[in-house]
């Protein structure tokens, strides 16, 4: 019982950076836990959209794990750090390696059953607590039951215990290794001091630089896919760049100015950082780049949430929507026929009603050209800002919906553009020219969902025919015919409009195979399975990168306060007083501790553009309620960001004390 006793006296002892640890593993035992849980619960089944939720809980299952296993490796680097010293005290005193291993081992053993065991406890007794907490986000009141998993208990254990494992052979590894004198100094290893790497910070300000510029200059949200992954790995390494070398270059243009450096509290602060700062940059840089995930995921995922009608509102912007491929008068009728006996036998009333032929194409936009190019194999992968949805309707649907007289002969057309100026006589479809009577702004009568994410252009043509034709020339296989399209709202009870609209769809289906139905309330459990699930994740995800925000700086003052200790307390002895290394802790604080905070709050300045053209892809085209949920997230952090200052700067003080 002597290597037990020896492990837990060691783990009190080490409280300061124990505890942390423990706390950490806790909570991340009992975050995967639940999310496998949640995922596995299949009483999850019953409601409609489950499939895409249970994705959505799999991938945080998956993020959580592995984010943990690589944190759980970060906080225990720290750990190890702090006790080379103990350990190579040990060695010479006369434990050898091989009783230290097997201390090493009861000390690991002893914090996996302990963050195993209260890990799972509160996963299981917060876990109905986040399974409620989830429904209610998902608008789903059919009462659930939430159980204990083995299987999740079991998934859990074994990717913790292998964890665990592997960080106890590395620090094994890192003890036998070395030589008890190398461990007696393996703490208080200081840095040189580093030279200014000015390459290094011309890849830094270039990366970065690019990585705004293609934030600020992407202008469509098919652009925004691609680019938005390629200009976050760029400021990425610009932040780790200029972390690295552009804080050493600052603070030797502080020591530099003689007026700032020769101060007590800004000399001593200034120059020990300038000794660190290659091992400081990197850890700085993590919590910049932590706290912008937290900030861009957390204000997505609630502004998504916050602004789920909006989106429904936007994506079926009439509470019925039929189409039907091929415009023939008898399936027409047919349409018609079905909804007016419907509507009559749930005593429900029809009301802005628009419906007209069109043709639709993808196509291809040179404006210098005026030419639109409708070929299927036309090369769209780089011409994302150029491309569009041509819908082309007859001149007699278009004059009903708009309740004008308008006329055209044979070769003319009227255009209507989104977002596009257009100047030219003519217009040009593939190689087929057309005499533009008139320009005109787009039309709310022909919007769909598609023009937030695609820019649409729209010609009005004399007759149907010649649509017909260019849809069997350039349509898509499967889609080379007119389609004729019905918009419609139900006046009436709210249940009368469900059970009508439902009964449409049924009839629809059944009596015209080629019509597509949809209504607002038939997606409304999807969207808020989907969107909730977002929102859960993003929550769930950014508890876990604020965990290791907080974590990653309590770890760095604490380090920084033991290789601090020594020197402060030989500054107390030559005359400084515990006021002045107060102000001089504050300062060294200051500096540092809130400029991954600042960058963080730059990059999601830059970034908010791009983000709001990647969720117009998702519907959401509400840019002030975007921007009111990035100032609250901003503000909610900031506070807390501060509180973990105050708490951290306090610990440091009291240790260099």
């Amino acid at each position: 019982m002597f290597y037990p006793k020896l492990a837990w006296t060691n783990i009190k002892k080490n409280g300061k950076t124990y505890i942390p640890y423990i706390l950490t593993g806790i909570l991340t035992i009992m975050m995967l836990y639940v999310m496998i849980a949640i995922s596995l619960n299949t009483g999850l089944d019953q409601m409609e959209g489950s499939n895409v939720l249970k994705l959505i809980l799999r991938w945080a299952a998956t993020i959580t794990g592995i984010f943990s296993a690589i944190f759980l490796f970060y906080t225990n680097s720290f750990l190890v750090k702090q006790r080379k010293k103990e350990f190579g005290l040990y060695q010479v005193l006369g434990m050898d390696k091989g009783n230290l291993a097997k201390m090493m081992v009861w000390e690991t053993v002893l914090t996996t059953v302990i963050s195993l065991l209260m890990g799972l406890g509160l996963g299981m007794l917060l876990g109905k607590l986040m399974f409620l907490i989830l429904l209610k986000m998902l608008r789903f009141e059919v009462p659930l039951k939430f159980a204990v998993e083995p299987q999740a208990m079991l998934a859990t254990m074994i990717i913790f215990l292998a964890v665990f494992t592997v960080t106890l052979l590395f620090n094994l590894l890192q003890v036998q290794t070395a030589k008890p004198v190398e461990l007696l100094h393996g703490g208080s290893q200081g840095e040189k001091e580093p030279k200014t790497k000015r390459l290094l910070t011309l890849i830094g300000v270039l990366t970065l630089g690019a990585g705004y510029y293609i934030a600020q200059t992407t202008v469509s949200p098919l652009e925004a896919i691609g680019k938005f992954f390629m200009a976050v790995i760029l400021v990425i390494i610009g932040t780790y760049c200029l972390f690295t070398a552009g804080s050493i270059a600052l603070l030797k243009i502080l020591k530099k100015n003689k007026k700032f450096y020769y101060k007590t509290s800004h000399f001593t602060s200034v120059s020990g950082l300038i000794y660190r700062m290659k091992q400081n940059a990197v850890g700085l840089a993590n919590i910049c780049i932590m706290s912008t995930v937290v900030l861009v995921l957390i204000s997505v995922t609630f502004s998504l949430y916050a602004g789920m009608e909006d989106i429904l509102s936007l994506r079926f912007p009439s509470d019925v929507h039929v189409t039907i491929q091929g415009s023939s008068q008898e399936k027409i009728d047919t349409e018609n026929q079905v909804i007016e006996e419907e509507a009559e036998k749930a005593g429900v009333e029809i009301e802005n009603r628009s419906s007209y032929r069109s043709g639709t194409f993808t196509a291809i936009y040179k404006e210098k050209e005026a030419r639109l190019l409708l070929e299927e194999d036309s090369d769209i992968s780089n011409e994302t800002a150029n491309f569009r949805t041509l819908v082309i309707i007859p001149l007699s649907d278009y004059n009903r919906l708009e309740g004008k007289k308008e006329a055209l002969d044979k070769d003319q057309v009227l255009v209507i553009v989104q977002g596009d100026e257009f100047d030219s006589d003519t217009i040009y479809l593939q190689d087929e020219g057309f005499a533009v009577k008139k320009v005109m702004k787009d039309t709310r009568k022909t919007k769909d969902e598609l023009s937030y994410v695609v820019k649409s252009i729209i010609l009005v043509m004399p007759d149907a025919d010649k649509i017909a034709e260019l849809k069997k020339t350039y349509g898509y296989e499967g889609s080379d015919q007119i389609i004729y399209t019905d918009y419609f709202d139900l006046s009436g009870s709210g249940d009368a409009k469900e059970s009508v609209m439902a009964s449409i769809q049924k009839r629809l289906t059944a009596e015209i195979p080629e019509s597509f139905t949809e209504y607002k309330g038939a997606f409304r459990q999807d969207f808020y399975a989907l969107y909730g699930g977002f929102l859960f994740l993003g929550v769930f995800v950014g508890a876990l990168f604020i965990m290791a925000t907080v974590l990653i700086i309590y770890y760095k003052q604490i380090s920084e306060g033991y290789d601090d200790r020594n020197r402060y307390q030989i500054m107390q002895k030559v005359g400084m007083s515990k006021k002045e290394v107060q102000r001089s802790i504050k300062s060294q604080v200051l500096l540092v501790f809130f400029l991954p905070l600042l960058v963080a709050i730059v990059h999601v300045a830059f970034a908010f553009k791009t983000i709001t053209k990647l969720l117009a892809i998702m519907n959401l085209v509400n840019i002030h309620l975007f921007l009111m949920c990035t100032i609250a997230t901003v503000l909610i952090f900031a506070v807390f960001y501060g509180g973990v200052f105050l708490i951290t700067s306090r610990e440091y003080y009291r240790i260099v004390q």
